[in-house]
């Protein structure tokens, strides 16, 4: 079992950085730091200089964070009057669980993904008598994955889903064990697909970008065979956002045109071709392609064209609540921070979720930033960390708090602006 290090990523941390900043300044990939903070690989010996400059220790400290920590040794990120040994015991004691539910969860999704290609008959395994499936009897199992894609939008820790995932996908393997080629097992490809979407987006939230471009890979392979075009396009579009949260934008838009074409093949009264183009509009904003960007964002809003409920399940929840806040986005991404603006206020007004709030605060004092209004930061930004300290919100909201510390570094010469990145600081290490 790979051991984590906390004091590593505890100075980090401390220092206001992001996995994504850090491993800009050394030129690596963020997946690099990310495998350094869970003790899988060690930096190179020539990047330990500048390691050490980075993170403003001097060389002898490096050996102690690349270290695991003792027994009740309170990582730097985590000071306060409140720690100690015995909490920290607790606070590893659930990581070593969870690390436990990660592994057990990626070892079925190898199976599963084997089994989605090589039914059971074609491996030359036959189904024991008794044991041959029907369409219909699938059932049970669609409405599970229903009920756990709505666990997961409620769970306030997403974590918590892993061991519901993992049971739900291991049913799944002992079925597509004894199912031969055919339809049942093309349904039970529906059911994985869904699945391996749920589990990448466990990942996606907790930042394991790695594990999460797997799931959804393995989504996409197990939509193809099923001949599921929306399934199969939404894997895809989620893929996408590993490219783009990892700053990779080309490749974003790459995977975001394949998957387009796949959803013209799906069924046109779902939203899925508007879910991608909203996602493509966003690749193409931070490409800096203003006339593709607002060509997606028109596709986009023909979801409200739609006839009917435009809501099939957890894995296409697109419905078009949230074009105004996309538009806003796309055009901050842009620099248009007028019509930015006007979108995002217009977002605000509206009846939002405490999370898709404190998003849209933290793009207005984006702005802020853009307008060189010191003011207007401090007003957002104070209170989209007040919901993100609530909502105990590491994911979405998190990053893109940690996206605005990064723009006001240079403007740290304002107390004022000091203190908000501290309290940033504060809220990441927290997570």
């Amino acid at each position: 079992m790979a051991v984590r290090r906390p004091r590593l990523a505890g100075r980090r941390k401390a220092l206001g950085y992001t996995q994504e900043f850090l491993a800009e300044q050394l030129g690596v990939d963020r997946t690099t730091v990310g495998r350094w903070e869970r003790g899988e690989t060690d930096p190179f010996p020539y990047l330990r200089r500048k390691l050490c400059q980075v993170l403003k220790i001097p060389p002898g400290e490096l050996d102690a964070l690349l270290n695991p920590a003792p027994q009740g040794h309170v990582p730097s990120a985590r000071p306060g009057p409140g720690a100690c040994g015995q909490e920290l015991s607790r606070t590893e004691s659930l990581e070593t669980t969870d690390d436990m539910h990660r592994r057990e969860l990626l070892r079925l999704l190898s199976i599963a993904g084997v089994l989605v290609s090589v039914p059971a008959a074609a491996s030359g395994e036959l189904p024991p008598p008794g044991r041959t499936r029907t369409v219909a009897g699938l059932g049970p199992h669609a409405q599970l994955n229903e009920h756990l894609w709505q666990v997961f939008a409620l769970a306030t820790s997403k974590r918590q889903v892993y061991p519901l995932v993992r049971d739900q996908l291991g049913a799944l393997v002992t079925e597509m064990k004894s199912s031969p080629p055919g339809t049942v097992h093309r349904q039970l490809c529906v059911l994985a697909c869904d699945l391996f979407q749920l589990a990448g987006e466990i990942f996606f939230d907790a930042d394991e970008y790695g594990d999460a471009a797997h799931c959804y890979a393995l989504a996409a392979s197990a939509g193809r065979e099923a001949r599921s075009w929306d399934r199969w396009a939404c894997a895809l579009t989620r893929q996408s956002f590993v490219h783009i949260y990892d700053k990779q934008y080309d490749q974003a838009a790459d995977v975001l045109e394949a998957a387009s074409r796949v959803a013209r093949n799906g069924d046109s009264q779902l939203p899925t071709r508007q879910w991608v183009a909203a996602v493509q509009a966003q690749a193409l904003a931070d490409i800096g392609d203003a006339s593709g960007c607002q060509r997606n964002l028109d596709t986009a809003d023909s979801v409200l064209d739609l006839a009917g409920p435009a809501r099939p399940g957890g894995w296409l929840r697109f419905d078009g609540t949230r074009l105004g806040e996309e538009r806003g986005t796309c055009y901050l991404a842009l620099g248009r921070a007028g019509l930015a603006e006007s979108e995002l206020n217009s977002a605000l007004a509206g009846t939002v979720s405490p999370r898709r709030r404190g998003s849209i605060l933290a793009d207005l004092a984006m702005i802020g930033v853009q307008h060189k209004d010191t003011s207007q930061i401090l007003h957002y930004a104070d209170d989209a960390i007040g919901i993100a300290e609530q909502t105990r919100s590491a994911g979405y909201l998190g990053r893109k708090l940690t996206g605005l510390q990064e723009q006001i570094q240079p403007l740290l010469a304002d107390s004022r602006l000091g203190e908000l990145n501290d309290r940033i600081s504060r809220l990441t290490a927290a997570t």
